[in-house]
């Protein structure tokens, strides 16, 4: 693994390890932070719409008149 995924993957385990009240208070915190609320929402949009199948532009094009 590199450097850069090693952070991730050291902070995602801690965070695993961590009883289930304190990973609660801690995404509510992260959850306030406008930002990082919309960077999940925004994910979480795009893994949703991952699944979506593809459609020709023109036809995008025509739906919206």
């Amino acid at each position: 693994m590199k450097a850069q995924g090693m952070t991730a993957e050291v902070f995602l385990t801690a965070f695993r390890t961590m009883p289930k009240k304190e990973q609660n208070l801690f995404l509510m915190e992260i959850i306030k932070d406008s930002r990082l609320r919309e960077d999940l929402i925004d994910i979480a949009i795009a893994e949703n719409r991952a699944r979506d199948r593809g459609r020709p532009f023109k036809e995008f094009l025509k739906e919206r008149g």
